[in-house]
């Protein structure tokens, strides 16, 4: 892996800049890049960190996880993304190596505002990197599995070694206990995080939240491979009596201008300049239609759906997925908060919690298309009075849907830890096909098996001899015990 990537795409990063200036004192005419690492202000790089990431989440994984949680299908009119949606996803392509390398270099930012804030007992900017470092790899290793971690970003290390998916999931617990354990009061209060923060403006208290929000996914995404490792430490984090995230982690200040907006819309919309390449999949199309989900029209410009892979004989008249320029990039909702909570309090502590936490997800995830969804929440999407199995299924298929459009990626991930939503065992156009169940592409080409995780790409294949193997995309990164 090179120790400085090529800087993310304009699109976003300019965007970041406007806003600093806009809003801060820094001045966009000196380049950060141009100073040496231990020179640039911690304040300066803390945009280009949180938007970096955002750009690569929200563009590469975002779309990549629409397709795979089911959210949208190639168009039958275009072929941008035929190689997702038919599970050839390999490692050629630009886009598995532009998400691999975006990423790393926002991480490179993270890092460096990490080692600087440790240097200077600079507790808070110290949390904040702590957490987007760990969010962001998060990603990378629940997507792709092993991955450079402890010798990532490291300029002396020109081949970082790849962990398992196992230690880096233990060192992130680590890292975010380590950043969560300083006493943030003997940070320097004339060096603070402010308006250069897009994501909180320096709140503290909210990233402290935001941190064991994250602590408590690492956890419970271990429920399947090591279920006492995550009750353990679910336990220990519920009954120290934290507080955990009760609003929107997100970017919020994206403007419907070239290279500014929201990265789903500035990749998929504004940058190929066209407008119907995603399209309804039935699978999630037809769920909210059965259920008379009001988030139907927010989601999509009508009610033709497209059968998931379709993309040789889908019609041209199918709908079309409805994205905005001025979306927020959730680093995590609300509801994606509260859903977190429900799961955690349904499995190992005792299920008292778990009702009311998940009525408080589904009512925030509602929120969010600014939609009533009071009547389903007392109809068909009560929380079960039935089984654990029947509360998580509940719990994961109502985050599967306040995921979209641009946190698709969560959704897949879940799909793959939890079993749901349920996969289906006939075609779309088959009389019994069940509303909201995964079906096979139809134009898969894996044998009926469903795509599992990203292959490490060539580009990191042929810069670091530490890369491993190539893993086969249907086969299951750890956390998938199903």
């Amino acid at each position: 892996m090179k120790n400085t990537y090529l800087k993310i795409s304009s699109l976003i990063l300019s965007g970041a800049l406007l806003f600093t200036a806009c809003e801060t004192d820094l001045d966009i005419n000196k380049d950060p890049d141009l100073l040496s690492p231990d020179q640039v202000p911690m304040s300066a790089e803390m945009p280009a960190a949180e938007t970096g990431i955002a750009a690569a989440a929200g563009a590469y994984f975002g779309l990549i996880g629409g397709f795979w949680s089911q959210y949208w299908t190639q168009s039958a009119i275009a072929n941008q993304y035929k190689q997702i949606d038919d599970y050839t996803f390999g490692t050629t392509q630009s886009m598995n190596n532009g998400a691999w390398s975006a990423m790393y270099d926002a991480l490179l930012d993270v890092r460096n505002i990490k080692v600087i804030s440790e240097a200077n007992n600079n507790w808070n900017y110290y949390l904040i990197a702590t957490t987007l470092e760990v969010y962001a790899s998060q990603i990378l290793t629940d997507m792709y599995g092993a991955i450079p971690y402890s010798e990532a970003n490291n300029a002396a290390i020109l081949n970082p070694k790849f962990e398992s998916e196992e230690k880096v999931y233990d060192m992130m617990v680590t890292d975010l206990a380590d950043a969560l354990s300083k006493d943030l009061s003997e940070s320097p209060i004339e060096n603070t995080p402010g308006a250069t923060d897009f994501i909180f403006g320096g709140d503290m208290t909210k990233w402290t939240a935001f941190a064991n929000t994250l602590m408590l996914k690492i956890h419970l995404r271990q429920s399947e491979v090591r279920p006492s490792v995550a009750e353990t430490g679910i336990q220990g984090l519920i009954n120290s009596g934290v507080a955990f995230l009760n609003e929107d982690a997100a970017i919020t200040q994206y403007a419907d201008e070239d290279s500014k907006s929201n990265p789903l819309f500035e990749t998929d919309r504004r940058q190929l300049n066209v407008g119907t390449n995603l399209r309804a999949s039935m699978t999630m199309g037809s769920y909210l239609n059965d259920m008379e989900d009001p988030r139907l029209a927010s989601f999509y410009d009508g009610t033709e759906f497209q059968m998931q892979g379709d993309y040789e004989n889908g019609s041209s008249t199918s709908s079309v997925v409805l994205l905005t320029a001025t979306a927020p990039y959730y680093f995590m909702s609300l509801a994606e908060s509260k859903f977190l909570q429900a799961e955690a309090d349904a499995r190992y502590m005792g299920g008292a919690n778990a009702a009311a936490l998940y009525d408080a997800g589904v009512t925030a995830a509602f929120a969010q298309t600014e939609d009533d969804g009071s009547a389903l929440l007392s109809g068909a999407y009560a929380y079960p009075a039935g089984s654990l199995d029947e509360n998580i299924e509940a719990i994961i298929t109502q985050k599967w849907i306040s995921l979209f459009p641009g946190n698709g990626f969560e959704a897949f991930i879940e799909h793959n830890r939890t079993g749901y939503p349920l996969e289906s065992a006939v075609p779309q156009d088959d009389a019994t096909y069940v509303s909201g169940q995964f079906a096979y592409s139809i134009e898969g080409k894996t044998d009926g098996k469903f795509p599992k995780r990203i292959e490490i790409g060539n580009d990191e294949r042929q810069r670091n001899t530490n890369a491993p193997a190539v893993i086969d995309i249907t086969t299951a990164v750890w956390y998938d015990a199903n």
